[in-house]
């Protein structure tokens, strides 16, 4: 009998509507809650109220990257400050050692809701980086 071993989360990929988006540092966030909603009628006979599926909830996703001279994240953001935002399909793809897709999340109609500037520090010898939140309307594995 052979062993499966868990993947490793460090070995992934980020694709913005169909192209790769470069490399990020840590991609965080793909919560997705049911809330649920309790339900108890005058004459039931159980103690405690049923429960019902509600609203499903998704988390924001948080992209961070190295500093380089691209523009293309700050791009994506920028008409959001007019109130044109930019919706995109994100895929993050989880890879394995041959870099082959294990597992694949999709986020539908994607957009930045938050951009941070790097910190700088004058004293520290660390890579200057800049993150962005997004927000959208479903994520779902699709691998």
């Amino acid at each position: 009998m052979s062993t499966v071993y868990p993947k490793a989360k460090f070995r992934y990929k980020v694709e913005i509507d169909g192209i790769e988006a470069g490399g990020f540092s840590e991609v965080t966030g793909g919560d997705i809650t049911i809330e649920p909603i309790e339900y108890r009628e005058g004459d039931m006979a159980a103690e405690t109220p049923m429960k019902v599926p509600g609203l499903k909830k998704y988390s924001n996703i948080t992209l961070k990257q190295g500093m380089t001279d691209s523009r293309a994240m700050y791009e994506w953001f920028e008409p959001g400050l007019t109130g044109d935002v930019e919706r995109k399909t994100v895929t993050i793809t989880l890879l394995d050692e041959a870099e082959a897709p294990v597992a694949s999340w999709q986020a539908i109609n994607a957009w930045v809701t938050k951009y941070t500037v790097p910190d700088f520090n004058a004293t520290a010898s660390e890579i200057a980086v800049e993150t962005l939140e997004i927000c959208h309307e479903g994520i779902t594995r699709v691998q």
